[in-house]
């Protein structure tokens, strides 16, 4: 799954928007941790946004946009969960934030659920990139 996350500037359109909805889910639970921050700030270089763009992101986060491809809706996804996981925690609002952005990408309540217990039957809290397809197909075909 690494290779799929990591393909992030050949595969956003619009990297800023992903930022902020990294950034949204971060705020979700009413604390922003250092974790979260340098997460976030990793992925703004690997984009190459600046510094100066990722704070304006951070007071004036852009809205959601349609990701088009099932493949940019799924690795979207998944970064989103990822963001939401990076503190090693899932609060409640988190969780909501969360179905809340995968309804807006068409994406079932049902799918974050099994992607979650995937993930937290990891020891590494990932889920690969062919578990995570498995679980996509059988909510999708």
């Amino acid at each position: 799954m690494q290779g799929l996350f990591f393909e992030i500037k050949s595969m956003e359109r619009n990297p800023k928007s992903l930022l902020s909805d990294l950034i949204n889910m971060v705020m979700a639970d009413g604390k922003i941790k250092s974790s979260e921050i340098d997460f976030i700030q990793k992925l703004a270089r690997r984009m190459e946004i600046s510094d100066r763009e990722l704070v304006d992101l951070f007071e004036n986060p852009q809205p959601s946009r349609p990701v088009f491809s099932e493949v940019e809706r799924i690795t979207h996804f998944y970064k989103l969960i990822l963001m939401m996981n990076i503190d090693n925690e899932a609060h409640e609002s988190e969780i909501i934030a969360l179905k809340n952005f995968g309804l807006k990408m068409g994406i079932r309540p049902i799918v974050a659920d099994q992607i979650l217990k995937k993930m937290n039957e990891s020891e590494e809290k990932l889920v690969p990139a062919e578990e995570l397809l498995k679980i996509f197909k059988i909510y999708y075909n």
